[in-house]
């Protein structure tokens, strides 16, 4: 994806339907935000040198290195204080990110068994707590999220990052700069799981009591940021780490102010009255305000995709490909983009179509409503005679855009062709918790849709992760349950294939399989609006879930 960013995007006319689907928002707005003033009281009393970001998550996202809260708990937690082997490439707003170097200097897979990779580390790398970050650190760490024996383990961060990893076997110190990783099977997409595996200090644990629920009140990593004060549910505040070893990557900032704000209403009355610098995803009926006020709007492409994830549990009224067919037919992306501020691209596949991904598949994901309804009476169903379906959704969370406002359109579109949805409105960790477990967990009650933003960085967290048979919970989160001998093929050729254009062919398929057996609801890809105070300066929209927050200063 090469589209360039913006950070004044013109907002489109909105429709005279998109305004009705705006009000109940605008009725809320009042009193929910006058109550989020009330929580961020005293957020305005920091130094000059410090940003205050209000987030959309319910909570602050673990201190433990393995964090929760999904990719916006790793954005300004897992990547500000912890850090990875491999990094992305943030540096950019106009080109895709990359892979690089981060706490590793390079990796290699053995020439004559794809099995065996070899990791070489950073030297002079120490953790916060002036412990030296070392093969015998990253040995533990994965001990830590693999190894149910090891005193380290810790259920909580296993669950965090265990699918993350989910064919590696064995691991092995060679030297103190040197590991040495053996995984099951052929997999090619190593570099990039290890990019979402971060580390946490072995000797702080210790020095805390061997406790975990001790180590997050005194954490440590390696990251450009130390945390300085987590309070649950209230703030967390990051300070610059002058002894970072990266020391073009010293923070800017003097401190970075975490706050939980998961009501958009409310995290834009907070930048108005100065009480945060930055708003994640604001509502999209403030943006034009927002701009006239003087607030910037930044706004990138990144790999993301927003869509429905089907049960396919014996019984799942998704299992017939017609009502599946019909539910991508019945969806109004372009009325919601409208509604949206035009902050979305619509889905046509799990990628865009100007992805090298995604083929040529023979069933095209459009709004046609007479053709919905058509293949919804071969299945036996009809507005009169509806389908009833119960979908799981969360109020807010990471990359979840405005799921309250897309999810009601989605049900109106879906009940024209005979589909009656009823919802399961869960907190984003809650949703989370569920897509671990999957549609099997009682937890489930009765639902056979989930909706949780997918991130789609590489071949795994794009494609393989939500469909393998072999990655069904616990193991990994093919929350439905899918299983298809075909599709389980293309994932090993993607696995096990090196030579770069073999793979692409494997991958074009498996995506071509996606849109033309209709597996999931595909709506939605995200651009990641943020609002920002003019006194914000150096943020670079990097076209990626995460961002380097050490390029960012305050203007007095």
């Amino acid at each position: 994806m090469t589209a360039p960013h913006t950070l004044t995007p013109a907002a489109p006319q909105r429709s005279p339907r998109a305004r009705h689907w705006l009000m109940p928002t605008r009725r809320a707005a009042t009193a929910v935000a006058m109550g989020a003033a009330l929580c961020l009281a005293g957020a305005s009393a920091w130094a000059a040198g410090t940003m205050r970001v209000a987030m959309t998550l319910s909570d602050i996202p673990v201190p433990n290195g393995q964090t929760d809260q999904g990719a916006e708990g790793m954005r300004f937690i897992g990547y500000t204080v912890f850090e990875a082997l491999v990094a992305f490439d943030l540096s950019s707003a106009d080109k895709a990110s990359g892979l690089i170097p981060g706490l590793a200097t390079e990796w290699k897979v053995n020439p004559t068994d794809k099995t065996r990779w070899t990791f070489k580390l950073r030297p002079d790398v120490k953790f916060h707590d002036g412990s030296t970050f070392n093969a015998q650190a990253v040995v533990w760490n994965l001990d830590k999220l693999l190894n149910t024996q090891a005193e380290q383990f810790d259920p909580k961060q296993a669950a965090q990052g265990r699918n993350r990893i989910p064919t590696v076997k064995a691991y092995k110190v060679i030297d103190d700069l040197t590991v040495e990783i053996t995984t099951a099977e052929p997999e090619a997409q190593l570099p990039y799981q290890f990019a979402m595996v971060v580390f946490s200090s072995p000797a702080q644990w210790l020095a805390v009591g061997k406790s975990w629920d001790n180590f997050i009140k005194k954490p440590s990593g390696t990251g450009p940021f130390k945390m300085e004060t987590y309070v649950p549910r209230e703030r967390a505040v990051l300070a610059r780490n002058e002894g970072y070893w990266n020391k073009n990557r010293v923070p800017k900032l003097d401190k970075l102010v975490l706050l939980p704000v998961p009501d958009p209403s409310a995290r834009v009355a907070a930048l108005r009255s100065n009480q945060v610098d930055w708003v994640e995803a604001p509502p999209p009926d403030a943006l034009d305000s927002l701009k006239g006020a003087g607030f910037a709007i930044a706004s990138n492409v990144y790999p993301h995709v927003w869509p429905w994830h089907f049960s396919r549990l014996e019984g799942s009224p998704w299992n017939d490909i017609r009502v599946r067919k019909a539910a991508n037919l019945a969806i109004d992306r372009e009325g919601m983009k409208s509604l949206m501020g035009g902050m979305m691209v619509s889905a046509k596949g799990m990628v865009p179509p100007n992805s090298p991904w995604f083929g040529k598949p023979s069933f095209e994901v459009k709004y046609d409503v007479p053709a919905a309804k058509a293949l919804m009476a071969q299945a036996g169903f009809s507005k009169e005679k509806p389908l009833k379906v119960r979908a799981i959704m969360s109020p807010s969370g990471s990359g979840q855009m405005q799921p309250q406002l897309m999810n009601e359109l989605i049900q109106q579109n879906l009940a024209e062709i005979g589909i009656q949805v009823e919802f399961d409105t869960r907190d984003w960790n809650a949703l989370l918790a569920n897509w671990r477990a999957g549609a099997k967990d009682p937890g489930t009650k009765g639902a056979t849709s989930t909706n949780s933003s997918y991130y789609s960085q590489d071949p795994f967290t794009a494609l393989i992760r939500h469909l393998d048979s072999g990655l069904v919970p616990p193991k990994g989160t093919n929350w439905g349950y899918y299983q298809d001998k075909d599709m389980d093929a293309l994932f090993d050729s993607i696995r096990t294939e090196f030579d770069p254009k073999v793979q692409l062919t494997a991958i074009q398929k498996a995506h071509e399989k996606y849109v033309n057996d209709a597996l999931f609801l595909f709506v939605a890809h995200d651009v990641a609006p943020r609002a920002i105070s003019k006194k914000v300066k150096g943020f670079v929209p990097a076209q990626n879930w995460f961002q380097d927050f050490t390029t960012i200063s305050m203007d007095k």
